[in-house]
């Protein structure tokens, strides 16, 4: 093909891939995003829990790999699968959700995206911390036709850091592995 015949689309083809990495707002689906963590019970085994109820928002540019992540979680959703445990960790001996009803993870894509820096709010106090991504895949929803893009990450945090406490004197580590396997749909 003649060059003189591709200069006027050249600027169209341009701004259309332009528009294709602009970043995009999703919304978090609190059907398909459940955080989940691991907490050590007196060095005896571990406490696997989740968080059912969450919220949040996901800024993302796919072509750079870069944007930031707002996830809120309400603790009062913990399920450990033993319903006095989630009684107990909901009351003030623990996470007290009367007081503090919710934790939230704010970050940025770093490594093009290979990790999220940012902060967890937990129990009042906010301290920095960094999640691996593990994976993150981007597709046309079936039944929406929007852009939908899945990922998961993973940290730990030290929990005495939040002022949670309970059970360190009777041996429990104060550690706990966080995951956040997230689902979110561009915003219309």
């Amino acid at each position: 093909m003649n060059r003189l015949v591709l200069l006027p689309i050249l600027p169209a083809l341009l701004a259309a891939s332009l528009a294709q990495a602009a970043p995009a707002t999703y919304v978090i689906d609190p059907a398909h995003t459940y955080p989940s963590f691991e907490a050590d019970h007196m060095g005896m085994s571990y406490w696997r829990g989740k968080l059912t109820k969450n919220a949040g928002t996901i800024s993302y540019d796919k072509a750079a790999g870069s944007g930031s992540v707002d996830v809120q979680m309400d603790l009062a959703s913990i399920d450990f699968g033993l319903d006095a445990m989630n009684a107990w960790a909901k009351g003030e001996q623990f996470f007290n959700v009367a007081k503090n009803p919710s934790a939230s993870f704010k970050g940025r894509f770093d490594s093009a995206p290979g990790k999220l820096v940012g902060e967890l709010t937990l129990n009042g106090r906010t301290k920095p911390m960094t999640l691996t991504i593990h994976q993150v895949k981007c597709m046309p929803h079936p039944l929406f036709k929007r852009d939908w893009c899945g990922a998961d990450a993973s940290g730990t945090f030290n929990r005495e850091d939040f002022g949670l406490v309970a059970g360190k004197d009777w041996g429990f580590k104060m550690d706990v592995n966080l995951r956040i396997q997230v689902e979110a749909v561009v915003k219309e």
